[in-house]
């Protein structure tokens, strides 16, 4: 083990004044001199998949406590995607990944920890913590805190989620079921805490953690509320201390493969597209690239294996009776799609990891096998063209068959508020295609998830012939012709600034194309005098957030310092 970092803080006469703070705290001279681990706990009283991680957290410290160390905890912020959509505050939730990576930047830094158990759960804070995680680089853990169960049993089959709430509106709305069967579907579709129960944004990045080799088998599916997460937080808390012991650290085990590892098991996972701006974002701190050509470059050598909600009736619990996320990983390995030389933070090589858990397919209809997937190729396609010079982002599998190549008419909106009013109101036909611009990154600003416009069309019936483009983004659990993070965005002279009500659009998801079907002296034209309506931003972070944030095509981080 190399000299403890927390030595700065705790060793000889000129840190006297540094000790009698640490002995403020209750701390004995023998845990001050031992190991101090952080512990990162991000609950709160506000989001579901947060409100159980008190008790992680003390088994997380009873874990490092056991193997020599001692734990301090400090906290993260978290949003709730759920309770912040479709309003001003889906403005800060992508923002909130840079935050939250910065806090434990300050925390481990100012307080010199030997060692990290970072405790997340839902969509910012799991990306957020795997960034700080990579920079700072030392000895670290990432343990979640676990799915939800899925809620009430659904009339038409399968087990409601909140995804079936989004959708229930719009089919309200005309008339599918009644205000009150809506309202019961409410009161039961999320039974208790935990990241929501689908292959959404939460609990895709958790199951990749797993992947990528920063979190231990079962971190991304042993549901929330059971016994064995609370096992696997004390044993996060105990391997903490032997990845200290061996002065293993996240840059020793994020290579070029492992990159390549959470790309393949994302495609077959079928995972939330908002993994494209999560993962470079990720891997950059490690120094290491993910384009969007590379995502799809693996999309088209990695059937997906796997139909979770919000595309199929399976959830997350249901992933991990099949086996979890190294039977999925077992099954690309044995198919030459997966690399089994990275290590991982169980000090294992990936390929060591799966034979010591005896990784296999228990049930092959959530589970597919190679030689008979749900799709071709992988969840997410990257498509290019005039309307995205740089690239958008689809969940082609999500995608209805009738939609995958499909000609539609333009009818255009500079805010999802008006979207969605246009959605919901009956103004949207079959043919139509909802272009929402100006919620791009620094359009936004905050590049707002859309699932509420997304899931009206698919409860209205109307996703097998509508589609919804744009430089915002969506949300895990949304599902149609639903083509984001189109690049450049609105407020970057992009193409999408210059669209028409009217205007005709190709969207060509096998080709891999987004067209907009006006000429190139067109175009031109219009961008000469195409003109952003102006949006005044009144949050000092926000303005200071589109002064600073890069292009969706390549994570949505900030720009480099001049």
């Amino acid at each position: 083990m190399k000299a403890q970092r927390s030595l700065r803080m705790t060793q000889g006469p000129e840190k006297a004044p540094h000790r009698s703070l640490l002995y403020a705290l209750g701390l004995s001279g023998e845990e001050i001199r031992r190991p101090l681990v952080g512990v990162v706990n991000s609950f709160n009283e506000v989001v579901p998949g947060h409100l159980h991680l008190r008790t992680l957290a003390e088994a997380v410290k009873a874990g490092v406590r056991g193997a020599g160390g001692t734990p301090l905890e400090f906290p993260a912020i978290a949003v709730c995607d759920g309770l912040a959509m479709n309003h001003e505050g889906m403005k800060f939730s992508l923002p909130s990944r840079e935050i939250i990576a910065d806090s434990v930047e300050i925390m481990a830094t100012a307080h010199p920890f030997d060692a990290l158990v970072l405790i997340p759960n839902c969509d910012k804070t799991v990306p957020g913590m795997l960034m700080a995680m990579l920079r700072l680089n030392i000895p670290a853990v990432l343990v979640s805190g676990g799915p939800m169960l899925a809620g009430a049993a659904l009339p038409g089959g399968g087990r409601s989620d909140l995804i079936s709430v989004f959708e229930g509106v719009g089919r309200a709305r005309v008339g599918a079921i009644s205000l009150d069967e809506l309202e019961e579907m409410t009161e039961n579709a999320c039974p208790g805490c935990g990241s929501c129960a689908g292959m959404y944004t939460a609990n895709t990045m958790n199951c990749l953690a797993e992947a990528i080799g920063l979190a231990l088998p079962g971190n991304g599916t042993v549901p929330a509320v059971s016994a064995d997460r609370i096992r696997l937080a004390k044993r996060a808390g105990a391997q903490v201390m032997v990845l200290l012991e061996k002065n293993l650290t996240p840059r020793d085990i994020v290579t070029d493969k492992s990159v390549a590892n959470a790309a393949a098991v994302d495609m077959a996972l079928g995972g939330s597209s908002n993994t494209v701006l999560h993962l470079p974002a990720i891997f950059r701190e490690a120094g290491l690239g993910l384009s969007l050509d590379m995502f799809d470059a693996v999309s088209r050598k990695t059937p997906n294996l796997c139909k979770l909600s919000p595309a199929g009736l399976p959830h997350i619990q249901d992933l991990h009776e099949a086996g979890g996320i190294p039977a999925v990983m077992a099954e690309l390995l044995a198919g030459g799609l997966l690399h089994g030389d990275p290590l991982t933070v169980t000090g294992l090589s990936v390929a060591e990891n799966l034979k010591a858990l005896k990784a296999a397919v228990k049930n092959a209809e959530v589970i597919r096998p190679l030689s008979d997937p749900h799709f071709a190729e992988g969840g997410i396609a990257i498509l290019k063209g005039t309307l995205a010079p740089e690239g958008a982002v689809v969940k082609q599998f999500a995608v209805l068959p009738s939609m995958m190549r499909r000609t539609v008419t333009a009818r255009v909106f500079d805010s999802e508020e008006d979207a969605t009013a246009a959605v919901l109101g009956g103004r949207i036909k079959a043919g139509d295609c909802v272009v929402v611009r100006y919620e791009g990154p620094r359009g936004g600003p905050g590049m707002r998830e859309m699932l509420t416009p997304t899931s009206a069309i698919a409860g209205m019936g109307l996703d097998g012939d509508v589609a919804l483009i744009t430089d915002g983004r969506f949300s895990g659990g949304s599902r149609g012709a639903a083509v984001g993070h189109v690049s450049p965005e609105a407020a970057d002279g992009g193409v999408i600034g210059i669209v028409r009500d009217g205007d005709e659009i190709l969207i060509d998801i096998p080709g891999r194309r987004l067209d907009l079907l006006v000429s190139d002296e067109e175009i031109r034209a219009r961008l000469k005098t195409c003109k952003a309506p102006d949006k005044p931003v009144a949050s000092p972070l926000l303005r200071r957030y589109a002064r600073q944030v890069g292009s969706a095509s390549t994570g949505a981080v900030f720009r480099d310092e001049i």
